[in-house]
């Protein structure tokens, strides 16, 4: 195909595996002046020169369908800009999308949405994600600590190295010593009613922490169990995402959620607070628990290639340190 054909054809790229993609795929109509439209199904023409060009840019199309008209890739909810420019003013889908979709501001609300309906199909199909960008092949966390990966020890490397996409499960077995104050110890019937940090003061807790991934996630999930005395085991779940570069929110029940940044410091790992956010329909608000709560930050420092320390403290600008947490893990089979 020569050049000023392909700058008059529109390619879109789409989820074939994917009710909603391909509905919109063969509905979408291209307005004659934009240029004939075509459509590439990624599941099935991974060696199609628009996919090989996608994967040079890393664009990944689990994070959304990709349109290129020959001259520019538009990828997610620039897709969707497009689309309500340049479709037909005729046809269900066409009008819709127009109506929805007429501004990237407008797209950018919605957008998340959709790729949140998506996700849910896949996830209930048992239809695994793209991963058009072979992410699988290397741990989450070696992306976020980027040139400093090399230089992580063997136990934090093993701490981090599950996958996203896949069913990777790794465990640490360890004993902490707990302490609650000020407003966490005020507010802890909340935190024990939304299965938050367990807000109590003990010493020398067993605990069981499994790092797990998910076949239709990029997400890093924490469920750690604490066998607490005189109390049935309590579990607390969260799970982190890259929100880009070294910067990772850990979300918790009703989407609430920590922001931090992950460093290579002075022999350890430490996670450095970046505010509180609220996940409302796929987007982060930030929120003003600093005020109420305080600021947490973390620190994980390697002891042999097999276990480490971890402490996480939150202080408050008024009350110092609030709560906290402090032990030593060991990576499973070697405690």
């Amino acid at each position: 195909m020569n050049k000023e054909a392909v700058n008059h054809t529109i390619w879109f790229v789409y989820d074939g595996e994917c009710p909603l993609c391909t509905n919109a795929a063969l509905a979408l109509r291209i307005q004659k002046k934009y240029g004939s439209l075509h459509l590439v199904n990624a599941r099935e023409e991974k060696t199609h020169f628009v996919l090989e060009e996608i994967n040079k840019r890393k664009l990944g199309l689990d994070e959304g369908m990709i349109i290129y008209d020959g001259r520019q890739f538009y990828h997610g909810k620039t897709a969707l800009s497009f689309m309500a420019k340049c479709g037909e003013n005729q046809g269900f889908f066409n009008l819709f999308n127009k109506a929805l979709f007429w501004s990237e501001g407008l797209a950018s609300i919605t957008y998340p949405w959709m790729r949140g309906l998506r996700n849910l199909l896949l996830c209930r199909l048992h239809i695994p994600q793209i991963d058009n960008l072979n992410l699988k092949s290397e741990p989450i966390f070696k992306d976020v600590f980027g040139d400093s990966w090399d230089e992580l020890p063997p136990v934090m490397k093993k701490h981090y190295l599950n996958r996203p996409y896949s069913d990777d499960i790794n465990v640490v077995n360890g004993h902490l010593d707990l302490m609650c104050a000020g407003p966490v110890k005020l507010l802890a019937p909340l935190f024990w009613m939304t299965g938050g940090i367990p807000p109590l003061n003990a010493q020398n807790v067993p605990i069981t922490v499994h790092f797990e991934s998910h076949r239709n996630s990029k997400a890093f999930t924490f469920n750690r169990i604490f066998h607490f005395a005189n109390r049935k085991p309590y579990r607390f779940q969260s799970r982190m995402l890259q929100l880009g570069g070294n910067e990772v929110v850990e979300l918790m029940k009703f989407g609430i959620g920590w922001k931090t940044s992950f460093h290579w410091e002075d022999g350890c790992v430490k996670l450095k607070h970046r505010g509180y956010i609220l996940k409302l329909f796929g987007h982060y608000i930030p929120i003003p628990l600093t005020l109420l709560i305080g600021e947490g930050n973390a620190l994980e420092k390697p002891v042999d290639d097999y276990t480490f320390d971890m402490q996480v403290d939150i202080t408050h600008p008024w009350w110092g340190k609030v709560y906290g947490y402090k032990g030593r893990f060991y990576l499973k089979g070697e405690d």
